[in-house]
């Protein structure tokens, strides 16, 4: 893999779909989700303007899951609403280890004397769900959970500045790819209402006016608002340490060492919204509170008082 300079274009229609010569989410389609994988090893290689990364991993599994995150029969594993145009499908990876380790390119502005990142982890699991239009299988939401155990992590303080400039050097590239997918999101949202009043409008006739149903409910139970980013680690043990001496000449030699530092987590968890909007309600949130009412009702608040200044200017 590489990183582009600039973000490429949307994909399009499902290319499963376009080689079964249909153009909506059907038959090829549930093949294919159907599927169990399992991989021996699998090594991705990814190359930046900045720095080169690789992630190994070891039997590797990848599976369909009901709603509950458990294995059953593949009927249950997808929830499909024919009033909303609109199908749910939830996917599961894991793996037994995970090694992950960048280092610096030879072109890049990078400091010359950086010492690679390395991470390697026992097993993990990241749970997908997935909100696709059955009109043309494009993805409308989604939502990613990456679950990892007890996570030892030694870090010295040239490794820590090194990964500072790599997160530095992708935030451009993700920005642009953000800025596009914004650009692009009113009009996937425009197709869908008109999609959704389509199908309202064909079973109007025949039905007379849509009701709720248990399928609804269903889908309503599961449903992904908006797509979000999730990663939860149970313990982590993160170990600083400053090699800033040892790497001068003759340093070990007067006896000059650096400290160390140590850090535990428990229960660590980080949630990214990147399409949520100010002041919007937070209730489908993994982890609503009470505490962020007060925090929507202050966001509410600086968004109407921004919205005046725009609108005297």
């Amino acid at each position: 893999m590489r990183t582009c300079e600039e973000p490429r274009p949307p994909n399009g229609q499902s290319p499963i779909a376009l080689a079964a010569g249909q153009s909506e989410y059907g038959f090829a389609e549930k093949v294919v989700e159907g599927m169990f994988i399992v991989v021996n090893s699998i090594t991705i290689k990814i190359h930046s303007k900045a720095f080169h990364a690789s992630f190994e991993l070891w039997q590797l599994q990848g599976y369909s899951v009901n709603p509950s995150w458990q294995q059953s029969d593949l009927r249950l594993t997808r929830i499909t609403d024919p009033q909303r145009g609109e199908v749910l499908t939830f996917k599961e990876l894991t793996w037994q280890t995970l090694r992950i380790e960048a280092d610096a390119t030879d072109n890049g502005d990078q400091d010359p004397v950086t010492t690679p990142l390395r991470l390697i982890t026992n097993q993990g699991r990241i749970q997908i769900s997935l909100k696709r239009r059955t009109k043309d299988c494009n993805v409308v939401a989604s939502k990613l959970m990456f679950l990892l155990d007890d996570l030892l992590w030694v870090l010295t303080d040239s490794q820590l500045k090194a990964m500072m400039k790599y997160a530095e050097s992708l935030s451009e590239a993700m920005e642009k790819s953000a800025q596009q997918r914004k650009s692009l999101a009113p009009e996937s949202v425009q197709v869908r209402e008109f999609g959704i009043c389509a199908q309202q409008s064909w079973a109007q006739p025949f039905g007379g006016s849509p009701s709720p149903s248990s399928i609804g409910q269903y889908f309503d139970k599961h449903d992904m608002k908006e797509s979000s980013y999730h990663l939860l680690i149970s313990r982590l043990d993160l170990h600083l340490c400053d090699d800033s001496h040892a790497r001068e000449a003759g340093a070990l030699k007067h006896g000059m060492l650096g400290g160390a530092i140590q850090l535990t987590f428990r229960s660590m968890a980080f949630d990214y919204y990147p399409f949520h909007k100010a002041g919007d309600a937070c209730k489908h949130w993994v982890r609503y509170s009470e505490a962020m009412e007060t925090r929507g009702q202050w966001a509410k608040k600086l968004v109407s008082e921004f919205q005046s200044k725009v609108e005297k200017l």
